[in-house]
């Protein structure tokens, strides 16, 4: 059995409480806008059925992966949102089954992979667990999205720890990505999780330190809120420098969001 068990359980949860959200909406309000430019509340489950199902083929067909990838080649700057809008123009109901569909079919799959087992994927090759945990990060981030559109404020859980671990994870690709050189020395992260927990790493006596609440964390390096609406805090230029390009997801540096009026 998979090494990815415990956070494909979360994952689990964390789409199921997504599905609570949009089972029962009305087609008008499938079609609301979203923070992201152009995407309605469909895009958003459209792209993760999207995501759910490529991340299925590279699972258990490399070689069909690899055409998946050949296509992204052919069009890096639309394929994404191709992949977005032919799902959004389904009907509701449809969409909906297609993406219960393919996220119970990449559960399966993932459960099943033995230990050890890296697939394909956009970027450098994945484990299961990897693959799981980037699944639930997308489900989380999109899901902000279709909150915010509802105008809905979710409950947080402790599941955003698997997010924290890829923000922190992704710390020099973030840098990276916009042609900087990433700092050589380790930085310390302490997040406060929702159940009041601390979710902890790096050396505890290094000179570079992010603290804050977790949920704060997750939505700054998810790009889903402005850094100035956030209580995430820096000591140490480095860290400073980190949190106003964080990113968490992989691509090229996103937009971000604008800060609120008045802020906080």
């Amino acid at each position: 059995m998979s090494e990815a068990v415990p956070v494909l359980d979360d994952l689990r949860r964390e789409s199921e409480e997504l599905d609570h959200l949009v089972e029962g909406l009305s087609g008008s309000r499938w079609a609301l806008p979203t923070p992201a430019d152009r995407w309605t509340v469909a895009h958003q489950i459209a792209h993760l059925a999207w995501t759910d199902r490529a991340a299925l083929t590279a699972v258990t067909d490399g070689e069909a992966f690899g055409r998946l990838v050949e296509e992204a080649l052919a069009a890096p700057d639309s394929f994404v949102d191709d992949g977005a809008d032919e799902g959004a123009a389904l009907p509701p109901g449809e969409l909906l089954s297609q993406w219960r569909a393919g996220r119970d079919a990449l559960h399966k799959a993932l459960t099943a992979a033995p230990r050890g087992t890296r697939f394909p994927w956009y970027g450098p090759p994945m484990s299961a667990t990897s693959m799981a945990t980037a699944r639930l990060m997308e489900t989380w981030a999109h899901g902000q999205d279709v909150a915010d559109a509802l105008g809905v404020v979710r409950v947080p859980t402790d599941r955003l720890r698997h997010i924290a671990h890829i923000g922190v994870r992704a710390r020099d690709f973030s840098f990276g990505v916009r042609g900087l050189s990433a700092p050589d020395a380790p930085f310390r992260v302490e997040l406060r999780l929702p159940s009041g927990e601390l979710w902890a790493g790096g050396p505890e006596d290094a000179g570079q330190r992010v603290t804050g609440p977790a949920l704060d964390f997750c939505l700054l390096v998810t790009q889903r809120a402005h850094r100035d609406d956030l209580a995430v805090r820096a000591e140490g230029a480095d860290a400073e420098r980190w949190l106003t390009i964080a990113q968490a997801f992989a691509g090229p540096p996103g937009p971000g969001r604008p800060a609120r009026e008045g802020g906080r």
